[in-house]
């Protein structure tokens, strides 16, 4: 049985959110070190000329705050942490420390290659994999997690989006010319989720 550690949890939790700030923050350096072309050629120019700079800066700036958002719900269904669950926040933290230098060179690379969409997504897909398998490691450790959380806790809603963001990686790879317009997609997290659970659950309530 994991030991539930409570001394130092909030340490855990305030030491990702800065690693996360941190790393929502570098985003945006690559378009400040270009910002001198504003003054030159003016305002339309600079969006013209770092129009794919721009576009990695919006898609992984809402991939980051989704994630984050995600993290802060798991995190406060508990008060407590085990070894486990540690190594993986770590695992997860690093993803996210290394989503700016995915983004850097999705930016420098808009020709669609299927490399650079693989390293993107792959690090993306490796992110949501870290938080699925925290969940799951919080949900069946004894005296983790809180009744309230056990009641909003539901891996067939994070599996649903880690099978989308693998479908839009391989489509990516496959067809780069779309490359990453494929992440719409997952705008189809949803109806996904609703017809998994229609075709799951009753047969768990069936002992299947």
């Amino acid at each position: 049985m994991a030991e539930v550690r409570t001394r130092g949890f909030d340490r855990l939790v305030n030491f990702s959110d800065a690693v996360v700030a941190i790393a929502i923050t570098l985003l945006i350096l690559p378009l400040v070190d270009a910002s001198s072309e504003v003054a030159k050629e003016g305002i339309g120019s600079y969006f013209q000329h770092n129009f794919w700079q721009l576009l990695a800066f919006a898609i992984s700036f809402v991939v980051i705050a989704r994630l984050w958002m995600v993290h802060h719900q798991v995190f406060g269904w508990i008060e407590g942490y085990t070894s486990g669950l540690l190594w993986l926040n770590m695992l997860w933290l690093a993803c996210i420390v290394f989503m700016p230098f995915t983004a850097n060179v999705l930016s420098d690379s808009p020709n669609g290659r299927p490399d650079v969409h693989a390293l993107y997504l792959g690090d993306l897909l490796l992110t949501a994999l870290a938080m699925q398998f925290m969940e799951l490691l919080i949900v069946r450790t004894p005296g983790l997690l809180s009744d309230e959380g056990r009641a909003q806790s539901d891996p067939l809603r994070g599996w649903t989006f880690i099978i989308l963001l693998a479908v839009a990686m391989v489509l990516a790879i496959l067809l780069p010319d779309i490359g990453m317009f494929w992440l719409f997609i997952l705008f189809l997290s949803r109806p996904v989720y609703l017809l998994l659970a229609r075709m799951i659950r009753p047969r768990e309530r069936a002992g299947v």
